[in-house]
């Protein structure tokens, strides 16, 4: 009764109210700006951003933290949802990427090549999102909850794409093998089954170093005793509520937009944007990136018309809304200085590791192992070994290694 106390209370309290207000108007007006000013296709792109934002707070969904846990505390429920969430994305994903469209339209997955671009970036991604207290995805829900220390780091996001985007050409002439898509090497069925097994095996090993170190594994209890309708709308939602969630709105991005979600896209044009908008003077629009990558169209449209900008922004608005209908916005800024530098230096980490590594923690390895690309397996591997690393740094930082 007391947990429920905790959960309901606060959605009566005045101020809290008028923050629940504020956040509904605010995702109720970018739908309807983005649908008038883009189409209704980008105003239905924000309302699905809206939802992923809703979606990572309330099953406060990280994949930092859940990567974190496992290389210090030896507990793995975070990564075991990671698995859940990518088994049900690749039952979804490879039969439509197989026929190759869905609904009379044409789909296409993230398939990349391997090579060294993919293993040096996702290993400095995942030390910047240890330092950075947070990945692409997590920043923007952490700076929707009200964690102004989100900020920094996207910013410095921003910065370290966009310095990415100068070195692009020069990464992609680094050694690297052709892509490998396990759809086209084995077939869907074989394919699926391959990585179903897989995730359990990597579930196993999770349960085994948890079972060795404390004797039984964790239960996860968020929301426990909680009426399902006030669990639903205000959380908290237990991982496994979030990674179903988050695999059936991957599949939602995929039929909307023809390719699978993506949040670090967005960040190179944001830094570009922002170079013009400050008068800095940089030529990036003749770095071969855009072209290379096929942003280019996007660097002369504004933002209301990429999708992964509107979609980024959605999350950012969804987690507000999130926030407000637990009852628990509350706008945190108060940090250490060394913590406020680990946000800059981590953000920048960020940025240049996912630019050069075809996409972050979503782009690269949940949407590219959904997508069936042996890329996403090596990003994984990689940013995991730079987690081992980035957890060792934390205490120059002030932050705590746990």
């Amino acid at each position: 009764m007391a947990q429920s106390n905790i959960i309901q209370a606060p959605l009566f309290r005045p101020q809290q109210r008028l923050v629940l207000v504020v956040a509904a108007a605010l995702s109720l007006l970018a739908v309807v700006y983005h649908a008038l000013v883009a189409g209704p296709r980008q105003g239905v792109i924000m309302l699905l951003g809206i939802a992923l934002g809703l979606t990572l707070y309330h099953a406060a969904f990280g994949f930092s933290t859940a990567w974190r846990t496992l290389i210090v505390q030896r507990r793995g429920k975070g990564l075991r949802a990671q698995m859940l969430m990518l088994a049900v994305a690749v039952c979804l994903f490879f039969p439509v990427l197989g026929a190759g469209e869905l609904f009379g339209q044409s789909v296409n997955g993230f398939i990349r090549p391997l090579g060294t671009s993919v293993v040096v970036g996702a290993f400095l991604f995942g030390i910047g999102m240890q330092i950075a207290n947070g990945c692409a995805s997590g920043n923007l829900y952490h700076a929707g909850g009200g964690q102004i220390r989100a900020i920094p780091s996207i910013l410095g996001f921003m910065a370290g794409a966009l310095w990415a985007t100068h070195d692009y050409d020069w990464w992609m002439a680094q050694p690297q093998l052709p892509p490998f898509s396990s759809i086209d090497q084995f077939g869907v069925l074989l394919a699926i089954v391959l990585n179903l097994l897989l995730f359990a095996g990597i579930a196993l090993l999770t349960i085994w170093l948890e079972k060795r170190r404390h004797g039984q594994i964790e239960v996860d209890a968020a929301g426990k005793g909680l009426p399902l309708k006030i669990r639903l709308l205000s959380g908290p939602w237990p991982f496994i509520w979030g990674a179903v969630v988050l695999a059936l709105l991957n599949f939602a991005t995929l039929a909307l937009t023809g390719r699978p979600w993506a949040v670090s896209l967005a960040y190179p044009l944001w830094g570009a944007k922002m170079s013009e908008l400050l008068g800095l003077g940089i030529d990036f629009e003749f770095w071969d990136y855009w072209v290379m990558t096929g942003r280019d169209a996007a660097l002369m449209a504004p933002l209301a018309f990429d999708s992964a900008s509107v979609m980024n922004i959605g999350i950012f608005i969804g987690a507000f809304l999130a926030a407000a209908l637990s009852g628990h916005f509350s706008i945190t800024w108060r940090l250490p200085p060394m913590q406020w530098v680990a946000a800059v230096v981590g953000g920048l980490l960020l940025g240049y590791g996912a630019t050069i590594a075809f996409g972050c923690n979503i782009g690269a390895f949940f949407s590219g192992i959904a997508s069936g690309s042996l890329h996403g397996w090596l990003w994984m591997l990689a940013a995991f070994f730079g987690g081992l690393v980035g957890t060792r740094l934390r205490p120059l930082f002030s932050l705590p290694r746990s």
